[in-house]
């Protein structure tokens, strides 16, 4: 793997995305329409209040849309990814495999002399 190569890919993560709570929230979101809060809840096994934090920050980045509807036992919260929210998950997993295929590219002897 080269220095350059992997220092340019890893450049490219998003570190909001990248923490992997909101690293599978947002993954998740890639495949449906949305999803109901209850639903995030059970499949990342996150406590309500840690869930509500990650999406708030997926919130102010702009990559999720929280939409909280009824009251009382009827409220349901609906998450959304946002248009910038499914490009910015389709680029960060773009540099993911870009990780991964220097890491599958044959060993090239590293340049340490720039360290």
């Amino acid at each position: 793997m080269s220095e350059s190569g992997a220092h340019e890919a890893a450049n490219g993560l998003d570190r909001v995305i990248h923490e992997p709570a909101r690293l599978l929230i947002t993954t998740v979101l890639q495949s449906v329409s949305g999803a109901d809060f209850v639903f995030l809840q059970n499949l990342s096994g996150l406590t309500k209040g840690n869930l509500s934090s990650h999406l708030n920050k997926l919130e102010q980045a702009g990559y999720v849309a929280i939409t909280k509807t009824g009251a009382g036992r009827r409220a349901r919260t609906w998450v959304e990814l946002t248009g910038a929210g499914r490009a910015a998950a389709a680029e960060h997993w773009k540099h993911l495999d870009g990780l991964r295929a220097l890491a599958d590219a044959p060993d090239e002897p590293a340049d340490h002399t720039e360290l």
